[in-house]
């Protein structure tokens, strides 16, 4: 039997599209999961969610309270989800009193913060007697389940690709979700390991939010999560979510991955508009070409790709600043939410010759079932 997504309500208040609100962006463009029916942002009530994001309209609307919400549903939603990612780990005194009410309807909680809500006494207390769980997404595992760096990542003989990015929220997550999807539906088995709470709210199968371990175990978990992908999928392609920047001051969550997962290509988001980092407004962007450096300098991987977030740029200035790179840098670029991955995918089959032979396989398959049709 096909798996029952639960559906979801999404509280993102006041950050829906914008940098904090990228877990409930995530949820909306993308979830194996859940089926999202909602979003809570008071600013931008009564608007559709996927056109607020600049995509298609999706049919998901945003409603201004969790009051709201249950009204014009026809069915109180499995669960409630924390949307926000916020620098700061706790939840105000309103947001919390709105998490006791959507347990009170018999809402399961679904939590990307470190405040690990099942450890707060009021929460749990709350849960037990309405019957309903909570789930903490960064919740490290136990110490006796974690992982050092062993070598094993040597086994993996198929193609890992880190989609790294030059800031936090850049659109790293979505890139490396379209370029899955994109692959899947050309016949590749491609599996994405998430290293962040989205991607695993998202449903994906393989991963850990790394911001969560102990630094000990940060590239035993990447290399693990890369190896269990590989034994047990036996894909064609293994996608590494990618994390902050290698060249960010303030985390070390891409050093992990590109330690960990040893991938064999890089494909690289940029936000060009961006002129000062996410979060920290006195700390100026990088240049692609620092991080490019940085990157190739300490790793053995080469970028293949770059991929640009079309953030307060017109469709216009994007497509000028594509052609810029490709001439500069030499390497294909594409803004994938609004080109797709079609460059994505003609670089790793250049790069990698038994995908490039599975892709052409796969598409001489469907040429042949579409003549027989």
């Amino acid at each position: 039997m096909p798996f029952a997504k639960k559906t979801a309500l999404v509280y993102c208040e006041n950050q829906f599209g914008l940098v904090d609100g990228k877990t409930a962006s995530g949820l909306v463009r993308h979830s194996e999961a859940y089926t999202i029916v909602g979003v809570i942002d008071s600013t931008l009530a009564g608007r559709d969610a996927g056109e607020e994001l600049g995509d298609h309209k999706n049919g998901i609307p945003v409603f201004a309270n969790l009051d709201e919400a249950l009204d014009q549903l026809q069915e109180v939603p499995n669960c409630y989800i924390y949307g926000k990612a916020p620098l700061d780990a706790c939840v105000s005194r309103v947001e919390r009193f709105l998490i006791l009410e959507a347990m009170s309807k018999g809402m399961d909680i679904i939590n990307g913060l470190h405040q690990f809500f099942s450890e707060d006494p009021e929460f749990a207390r709350m849960a037990d007697h309405h019957g309903i769980q909570i789930k903490d997404i960064r919740k490290p595992p136990q110490l006796k389940d974690l992982h050092i760096f062993s070598g094993q990542i040597a086994r993996v003989n198929v193609p890992v690709i880190a989609v790294l990015g030059t800031d936090c929220a850049c659109g790293k997550m979505t890139t490396a979700v379209e370029l899955n999807q994109a692959l899947k539906r050309l016949g590749i088995k491609s599996v994405m390991v998430a290293t962040g709470q989205t991607g695993l709210m998202q449903g994906a199968k393989y991963g850990v939010s790394m911001d969560a371990l102990v630094s000990q175990f940060v590239i035993g978990e990447i290399e693990n999560a890369v190896v269990q992908t590989f034994d047990n999928e036996a894909p064609d392609i293994i996608l590494v979510e990618g994390q902050s920047a290698v060249g960010h001051p303030a985390f070390m969550s891409s050093l992990g991955i590109l330690k960990g997962s040893m991938p064999d290509g890089v494909i690289l988001q940029h936000p060009p508009a961006r002129k000062f980092r996410c979060d920290f407004p006195h700390l100026s962007m990088p240049t692609l070409e620092s991080e490019i450096q940085l990157i190739e300098s300490i790793s053995q991987s080469q970028v293949l790709a770059i991929t640009v977030s079309h953030e307060n740029m017109s469709t216009t200035e994007t497509q000028r600043v594509i052609a810029e790179y490709e001439d500069y840098f030499q390497v294909p670029t594409t803004d994938v939410l609004r080109d797709g991955c079609q460059k994505l995918i003609q670089a790793l089959g250049q790069h990698f010759p038994q995908l490039n032979q599975k892709i052409k396989q796969e598409g001489l398959e469907k040429v042949l079932l579409l003549a027989m049709g």
